[in-house]
């Protein structure tokens, strides 16, 4: 799980130079980055090939495109983001790394600001862009909600909680629908967020694949309504290559897992 990948140091934020070393380090060690279509499928078939993983940025900031899509480019990988399809502007591609003109890119806590703004195009990424990214093979895109609301913390009544989080839900969907193609069954819940009757009316909705922050590794066993995600540090390849170490390998990533769990009980 990604956010951020940026010069500007900050909260969810990975440098592109850490960000390179993890994607070349993936490359170089023989791992296959997914696309959602590839996950679904090894998941159905409960036959998860050893050294996949599925690399995931949410939000879907400017900088994915400015300095992640590069990257994955250079080293034939690939990612998907969880886009806030009411936050996606409109416009021409703007340049990313390595062209000139690169925009200026904002820190998360600007990013944020800039939202509350409702300054999005300088924050986050337009429809232009995404499309190229999807026609690189470098992205895939699918949905974090159309607005980003909690919507447990503005509406007290379940019922109109419900009726707003489906109608949120279902705006997203056609969004996507209707800009590349297709309606998308997974949903990434925003700020990690979820609830037995927000997975109900996200089922509800046509989303099969329910996307969380809860910290662990996805195997062939796993609850699809609530997928568990490994947070991707702003750290170098020995650090990054230690990890997937240990998290591709069952036995030893559930005994890591478990003695992290135990800690963070204490």
């Amino acid at each position: 799980m990604y956010h951020h990948v940026s010069p500007k140091p900050g909260l969810v934020t990975c440098s592109p130079e850490n960000f390179r070393a993890q994607m070349q380090w993936l490359a170089k060690n023989g791992w296959r980055t997914l696309s959602t279509t590839g996950f679904t499928e090894a998941l159905a078939s409960g036959r998860v090939p050893q050294k996949s993983v599925l690399v995931t940025f949410d939000d879907g900031y400017l900088d994915n495109w400015v300095y992640a899509h590069p990257v994955l480019q250079e080293f034939g990988q690939r990612a998907t983001i969880f886009l806030i399809t009411g936050w996606i502007g409109d416009g021409a591609p703007r340049p990313y790394s390595g062209q000139p003109g690169t925009p200026d890119i904002p820190t998360h806590k600007q990013a944020m600001a800039a939202a509350a703004d409702g300054k999005l195009d300088t924050a986050f990424l337009r429809w232009s862009e995404v499309e190229a990214m999807r026609a690189a093979g470098t992205f895939d895109f699918h949905s974090h909600t159309h607005t980003h609301a909690r919507w447990d913390r503005q509406i007290v009544a379940q019922a109109e909680r419900d009726a707003a989080l489906a109608e949120d839900l279902a705006v997203s969907r056609e969004t996507l629908a209707a800009r590349l193609g297709e309606a998308s069954p997974h949903l990434c819940w925003p700020q990690g967020y979820f609830d037995s009757n927000y997975q109900r009316v996200a089922r509800d909705a046509g989303f099969t694949h329910l996307y969380t922050t809860e910290h662990g590794v996805v195997r062939a066993d796993v609850d699809l309504a609530r997928i568990p995600r490994l947070v991707a540090k702003d750290k170098p390849a020995a650090w990054f290559g230690r990890r997937m170490g240990i998290y591709g390998r069952p036995l030893l990533s559930a005994l890591y897992l478990g003695l992290k769990s135990g800690k963070k009980g204490h």
